[in-house]
């Protein structure tokens, strides 16, 4: 059957795509999705149900949640760890210039919604519960907005950044070579945020009972959480070997279209 001169274009048009957004949109979607049933959530159980950790409801709605969390949290991280080296790339070498253009713009699109799952975790959640603990007289350290918080928003980017980190490490020649400062920066900074969550919660409960939000027992969350501008570094890193696969001249020949 023979080839039309528009599906000659189509086709043309297909082999040269090389990004696919719908990634990014999913994942968007979904991580949005997740944050919004988390303080749905919250809204329903946490004053209804949250003051007295010795009520049954209290063990019902945030003791279960919180023991659902951190086993999920352990099956995920090994979960995506595993599926990621065990489906590696073991010919890195002979990697074409085209897929490799694709999975850099796909490691864009993951940091993008590790930044995204960065802004709710550290942010939004992290500042509910300073605003939760100056409110609120709690008589437990597992309080409805700490386990929302620390163990599953904090978990939460965690492990997406774990997976770009692998992502990059087994399906990317840049990153497959030794181990980039600016990636282990990023991903370890950002995870040291959640043992700094037992040395918050051990002095508040023994000698830090102020919920200031800029007491000295958060500045472990500042200075961890500063390390998430090593995305920039890990960034300009994609942007380099872009630079080197496109050629000088491809924003050029992109306008000339």
């Amino acid at each position: 059957m023979s080839m039309t001169k528009a599906d000659a274009r189509s086709t043309a048009r297909s082999a040269q795509r090389i990004m696919d957004t719908r990634p990014v949109l999913i994942g968007v979607f979904a991580l949005t999705l997740f944050v919004a049933m988390l303080r749905l959530y919250e809204h329903l159980f946490a004053w209804s149900a949250g003051l007295d950790s010795f009520s049954t409801e209290f063990q019902l709605y945030w003791m279960s949640l919180l023991q659902f969390a951190i086993l999920a949290s352990f099956l995920g991280a090994i979960g995506i760890v595993g599926f990621l080296w065990r489906t590696r790339d073991r010919d890195l070498a002979s990697l074409a210039a085209s897929a490799e253009t694709r999975r850099l713009i796909f490691l864009v699109q993951w940091l993008v919604v590790f930044s995204l799952a960065l802004f709710w975790g550290l942010s939004f959640f992290s500042e509910q519960t300073a605003v939760w603990h100056m409110t609120a007289v709690r008589d437990t350290d597992f309080t409805p907005s700490n386990i929302i918080t620390f163990y599953m928003s904090y978990p939460l980017f965690a492990i997406i950044g774990l997976g770009a980190f692998f992502y990059a490490k087994t399906r990317l020649p840049t990153f497959a070579k030794g181990y980039s400062l600016a990636f282990v920066v990023l991903v370890v900074g950002v995870f040291m945020t959640i043992p700094n969550v037992g040395f918050n919660e051990w002095g508040h409960t023994f000698w830090a009972m102020d919920e200031g939000f800029a007491g000295p027992l958060h500045w472990g969350f500042v200075f961890f959480g500063w390390m998430s501008l090593a995305v920039f570094g890990v960034v300009l890193l994609i942007l380099r070997r872009l630079h080197e696969l496109l050629g000088a001249d491809a924003l050029e020949r992109l306008y000339r279209r």
